[in-house]
Formats: C-alpha cells, sequence, structure tokens
C-alpha cells in the first residue's frame, strides 16, 4: 500500500514533537521542514531551549487552525534548583548573588507554593519573547537595554509539589496559556528566601496533545527515510476533538468553499455549539464553522483542495 504522505493531500496536519534539550521551537519548525518536505510549517506554544517535551508542530494548511489552539491549558514538570537566582530564571543564566546549597524544608516549600495557586499576576522574565514596542525583551537585554514587563493576568490550575532532595525540588503545574515556569520559580526562591531557578523542564501536554503522542526527531527522520512519516501526522479531520463534526455532502462542500453558510444537523450538533468541523464525504477536513443561526454555521477558516 503507498504511503499516503505521497499523496497531495497528506502534508497537511500535526505531528506531535517530543523537542530535545537544547533546541529552540524554531529549530524543530525548521528540522521539520526538511522532513514533511514543505516550507508551510509553524508550532504551537514556544518551549524555551532547556525545555523538552510535548511541541504540537502543524503542517500544510493546518497552521490556518492555530486560532483555535492558542489559550489552551499546558501541563509541566520541572526541577527547581534552590539556593541562586539566575538572570534568565533558568540554568541557561548567569547566577546572580551567593550561590548556597540549602537542605530544603518541604513544608516552607509548600508553603511558598500556596500563594502562586489560582488567578495571579505574573511579571514575565526580562529574558523572554514577550515584545516591548514590536521588540523581543530578549533582544533589548542582548542590548543592554532596560526591560520593565508588566505583570499580566495568568491562572495555575495545579501547583503540586512532588518531592523534595537537598537543594531540589520537584514540581507538576498545569497552568494556562502564557504562563511562565521560570517566573513561578523566581518567585518561589524569593519567597523562601534563597533565590531559585528552574534546572529542567518537561512540558507533558499542550491542550489535547500529550507526551505520550510526541515523536522524537530522530524517529520522524527515520519514519520519512522508511517512507512511513504519515503514521506521525494527525490529519486535520481528528484535530480540534472539542468542534462536533458536521458531514457535508459534495454541494455544500462547493458552497462552503465559496464562503456561503451551511446548515448542519439538530441530530448531531447540540444547539447553541460556537464551532464546527465540517467534513466532506472523502472524510477530509472542509471547514471550520461558526455558528450565526441556530444549526446555521459561517465557515471562518477554509481548507482548500
Amino acid at each position: 500500500m503507498p504511503d499516503k504522505f505521497s499523496d497531495k493531500f497528506s502534508n497537511d496536519g500535526l505531528i506531535v514533537v517530543n523537542k530535545p534539550d537544547g533546541w529552540t521551537s524554531h529549530d524543530v519548525v525548521a528540522k521539520l521542514r526538511g522532513i514533511a518536505g514543505t516550507r508551510r510549517v509553524g508550532h504551537l506554544g514556544t518551549l524555551d531551549p532547556i525545555a523538552t517535551g510535548v511541541l504540537p508542530v502543524m503542517l500544510g494548511q493546518t497552521t490556518r487552525l492555530a486560532r483555535f489552539w492558542e489559550r489552551q491549558d499546558k501541563t509541566y514538570e520541572a526541577v527547581i534548583r534552590f539556593g541562586f537566582a539566575t538572570d534568565t530564571y533558568d540554568r541557561q543564566g548567569a547566577p546572580v548573588g551567593a550561590v548556597t546549597e540549602p537542605d530544603l524544608d518541604p513544608e516552607a516549600v509548600e508553603a511558598a507554593v500556596l500563594p502562586l495557586r489560582g488567578e495571579i499576576l505574573q511579571k514575565p522574565p526580562a529574558v523572554s519573547a514577550k515584545k516591548i514596542g514590536g521588540v523581543a525583551a530578549y533582544k533589548l537585554v542582548r542590548r543592554d537595554e532596560p526591560v520593565d514587563l508588566a505583570p499580566v493576568p495568568v491562572v495555575v490550575h495545579e501547583f503540586v509539589l512532588l518531592g523534595v532532595e537537598g537543594p531540589r525540588a520537584r514540581v507538576r503545574v498545569r497552568c494556562s496559556a502564557g504562563t511562565y515556569i521560570r517566573a513561578l520559580a523566581h518567585e518561589l526562591g524569593n519567597t523562601v528566601g534563597c533565590g531559585a531557578h528552574v534546572e529542567e523542564l518537561v512540558r507533558t501536554r499542550s491542550g489535547s496533545f500529550s507526551l505520550d503522542q510526541a515523536w522524537t526527531l530522530e524517529r520522524l527522520q527515520e519514519l520519512k527515510d522508511e517512507g512511513r512519516l504519515s503514521t506521525a501526522i494527525l490529519p486535520p479531520a481528528e484535530l480540534l476533538p472539542d468542534f462536533p463534526a458536521a458531514h457535508v455532502d459534495d454541494a455544500a462542500v462547493a458552497s462552503i468553499r465559496q464562503g456561503r453558510d451551511f446548515a448542519v444537523s439538530a441530530f448531531r450538533v447540540n444547539l447553541g455549539t460556537k464551532y464546527v468541523k465540517a467534513i466532506g464525504p472523502d472524510g477530509r477536513l472542509v471547514a471550520i464553522g461558526e455558528i450565526c443561526l441556530p444549526h446555521i454555521y459561517h465557515p471562518v477558516v477554509v481548507l482548500q483542495p
């Protein structure tokens, strides 16, 4: 059976990559462009170079669906090293102040974690991709220009202390998009009184994508060489599982591609559902529709044949 990746539709989809330590998210995108054979590649949710784990990478027309994942929650596991802060809030930075080896009290760490749960205002690290006047903050830092980022509201749904050993604490955090685990670690260090930074960081989940779905870059290259890359690609019709599938016939497909509204079955889509996936007779995603009238949807993203 021929590899479905070889047909004209199969380089549309999403691959969950297990980002390696030391790579930027942009590095992963560049590598996937070569593996997938397309320039149209984008990622969801930037990971710091020291971080590993879930990095969803969109291929082809799937990049047009990015808006629907922008605010999805993330889950991380981290090792926080207490005893000194760094200027980047992680192990890549230069130490700030004296370097110590505290023997952590788990109760003291738990007490410091408590106010960091729930809705909080978080000041992003100066060394970050946050923009000031259209310029990424980290670029201003490199120029020795002042950086003062305003606190932003984030939600920390879960912040669990998994264990403490010597100067290190292992934690699990489930949080809203835009939350910096580095900033949480820095704040913990300030509260405990000895400084702290992120030593290890793994993203275990991004929205509905989890680490057990993730492929290493080495394995993806092997699959490409074997002509089986399609086994790692999630097709567009299988993405966004919270959006009900509305199956449409050929006439409706043609109409949707002209930007016209389409009707969905009241038996298959609950009244008031904001978005639906219009699925054509061939099983492919045609469009994402947004409700405009009960059981009538307007195509807000249309994928071309």
